[in-house]
Parts: C-alpha cells; structure tokens; sequence
C-alpha cells in the first residue's frame, strides 16, 4: 500500500472518530484536521520504517577501550499502544565496549527509531538494550527510562506528578555488582552535582561520559 493510499486512509478515518465524539469534520477550524492528523501520526509513528543498520551506517569503529561510556538526558518522546497517548522524558544508555564503539551522536537515533512506534515503556527499553548489544558486542549494555505519561496524568488516576522509570541491563551490567553501581551512581551523582553546580536547564541535553576505575 502507497503512503497516499495510507494517509487517505488515515484522514477518513480521523473524520469518522470528529464525527462519532460530537463534532463536524466540516467546520472550519477542523477542515484540514485530519491531513494533520495524518501527517503526525506519519512522523510520530516513522520508526517503523527505519532500520538499524542504516541509522548506524559506517559509524562504529574499532577502539581499543574498555571503559564505560555513557550517554545521559537523551529526550524521547512515543505513543502508549494502549490509549495513543504520549509518554515522553528522559533516556540514560551506558555500554563497556568490548572492541568497538559506536559514534556517540548515533546513539540518541536509535532511542528514536524504537520511541518513535507505539510502544510500552517496558519494551522499549529493552529494544533499546537489545540492539546496542547485538550490533556492537559489548561487554554490557544498560539503559534507563524516566517518562511522564498522560495517559496517567490527563485520563484514568491523574496523577499529575507521577513518572515511571524502567531499566534494562545486559552482560556485564547484569552480572557485575560494580559494573552496575558505576553506572546508577554516574546517573544519580553527575545529576546532583549537575543541579548543584550549573544555570537552571544547562544541565540537559547529551552528556558522554567515559568512567573507568571498576
């Protein structure tokens, strides 16, 4: 099916959903509604049609080192499958190479190829995980979740302060107390020290860090 054949669908179909709410797809601050619908949901939901390989492309690199490196405050935003919905916040992956390495702007990609589908949060942190240590080998692979969801804050308990965390933790993350300590203290503690110590915002954004002394 061509994406103008999809996109015709999706527009008839955001019309029928105006129109059994109450509304009327013909007045005029809801004529072109569902083209924008559409054109949304094709952005919202194009992680489906990318692949891993080629958002990698020629960007991982044999390096000799073996020290964790971390990439913290990595913005994501996705769609909960369950009511279409968002839940957006903050992803944290850390990676002890075993021979290669990846470049570190490629790694904010891959949280949006697998955010940006319908997703629950618990899957997609371990796709997240699960790609970095298949592609790159190495000795462990952990990921962090911090998300907001509407579906809690605007419908069902509304709970406007309320946010889930998730992890994922593969190889040496998993199996190795201190390997996995460094990791959470490198979160908590930069975080703390980042607050402390920076303007009100400059602490967000992607921040590398390599950490060794395990």
């Amino acid at each position: 099916m061509s994406d103008t054949t999809r996109d015709a669908r999706i527009r008839g179909a955001v019309e029928v959903l105006l129109s059994e709410i109450g509304e009327d797809p013909a007045r005029e601050g809801l004529l072109r509604t569902p083209e924008r619908v559409a054109r949304s949901l094709r952005f919202l939901t194009s992680g489906y049609g990318r692949d891993i390989d080629h958002v990698l492309n020629d960007a991982r690199f044999s390096v000799a080192c073996d020290e964790m490196v971390l990439v913290r405050n990595i913005d994501f935003y996705s769609l909960c499958e369950h009511h279409l919905l968002p839940f957006f916040g903050k992803c944290h992956v850390a990676y002890v190479p075993r021979d290669k390495v990846v470049g570190l702007s490629k790694i904010p990609r891959i949280v949006d190829v697998f955010a940006r589908r319908l997703q629950v949060q618990e899957r997609l942190t371990n796709q997240i995980a699960e790609v970095i240590h298949d592609k790159l080998d190495p000795l462990g692979v952990g990921v962090v979740l911090e998300a907001t969801h509407l579906c809690m804050v605007m419908r069902g308990v509304e709970k406007q302060n309320s946010f889930a965390t998730t992890s994922a933790m593969l190889g040496s993350f998993r199996k190795d107390a201190r390997t996995r300590m460094e990791f959470l203290n490198l979160l908590h503690g930069r975080g703390e020290r980042a607050a402390a110590a920076e303007p009100f915002g400059a602490a967000s954004g992607t921040h590398p860090t390599a950490a060794g002394d395990r």
